[in-house]
């Protein structure tokens, strides 16, 4: 049923979005878009280098308190890195 879509099904598709959204914020939906997929680009290379390197060991377990990340979202685009606190275990067991 839904596995036929050809050209003009695709492009009455393509009109009611453009309908719905506004030609106006669809770039901007773009960027957001592409700026989600950096982030979720670098936190998966992150998390995998975060694994090569936790099954090596450099040193001594560090005892106080991790430190902060910084999420950026594109190289040298300062306006959108924040810091991450990461989550704690404060239950007391």
């Amino acid at each position: 049923m839904f596995g036929r879509l050809g050209a003009p099904e695709i492009i009455l598709i393509l009109v009611v979005i453009i309908l719905l959204f506004g030609a106006k914020k669809l770039p901007d939906m773009a960027r957001s878009l592409g700026k989600s997929a950096r982030i979720l680009k670098s936190e998966a290379k992150a998390m995998k280098d975060e694994n090569k390197s936790s099954t090596t060991p450099a040193g001594p377990p560090n005892t106080d308190e991790p430190s902060q990340r910084t999420i950026q979202a594109a190289p040298g685009d300062v306006t959108s890195s924040r810091p991450v606190n990461e989550p704690t275990d404060t239950t007391k067991r």
